[in-house]
């Protein structure tokens, strides 16, 4: 599973065919690519469907979160929405315990989803902050095998869009920001949430000038 997580277990298992670079799943599909296409179709039809049920005034939970994950992927592997029962890590850097995961999802519950959502902020500033703390706290429990990245901006979208914000986007966290963003992760362990707050601050500028440049072409 080239540029994937490192993980001990049976979720670590690789698609048979696949030389270890694809995990197990319902389809049997081997080819890297080839999932990456699946999972990214099934996210954007995931994605829709599910700003069309959130509500402006929800409150996240635990299972939303748990839910948002099985609709993308549980087409796709036996273990979406379930919390994962294999420790991870990204290089040197160690994501939580899973025996600690459900815990942890439950304090996030009751911690930063309970305070930050429904997200009805007006002022970027708060705006970035709440989008940045859920964030950080979502990535470093890590509560799932994989796709955790990607359910974490599906998260921050729907959270953006009960502030009056459009669609997030995402598309320049990349070279030196993706660096930055990482860096960011990081300094979240340490509950120092001001460099992911620069980055979602970035994100919102960004998807505010792409709207207005639309909007006077």
């Amino acid at each position: 599973m080239a540029g994937r997580y490192e993980a001990e277990g049976p979720e670590a298992e690789s698609e048979p065919g696949s030389r270890d670079r694809v995990l197990r799943n319902r389809v049997g599909i081997t080819s890297v690519r080839e999932i990456e296409r699946r999972e990214s179709k099934a996210l954007l039809a995931a994605t829709q469907a599910t700003i069309d049920e959130t509500r402006v005034d929800q409150r996240f939970t635990a299972d939303d979160i748990r839910g948002m994950h099985r609709r993308w992927l549980g087409e796709i592997y036996v273990w979406a929405g379930e919390y994962r029962q294999v420790n991870i890590a990204k290089g040197d850097f160690m994501f939580a315990a899973a025996a600690q995961v459900p815990r942890l999802m439950q304090e996030f519950e009751r911690g930063p989803l309970r305070e930050y959502t429904p997200c009805r902020f007006d002022a970027i500033d708060t705006q970035a902050t709440a989008l940045a703390i859920v964030h950080a706290e979502l990535i470093l429990i890590h509560p799932f095998r994989e796709g955790n990245g990607r359910c974490a901006r599906l998260l921050a979208i729907l959270m953006g869009l009960q502030a009056g914000l459009p669609t997030l986007d995402f598309g320049g966290v990349r070279g030196a920001k993706k660096k930055a963003y990482i860096a960011a992760v990081h300094a979240a362990l340490g509950c120092d949430f001001a460099p992911m707050t620069d980055v979602f601050r970035s994100v919102i500028v960004r998807t505010l000038k792409s709207v207005t440049t639309s909007s006077s072409d």
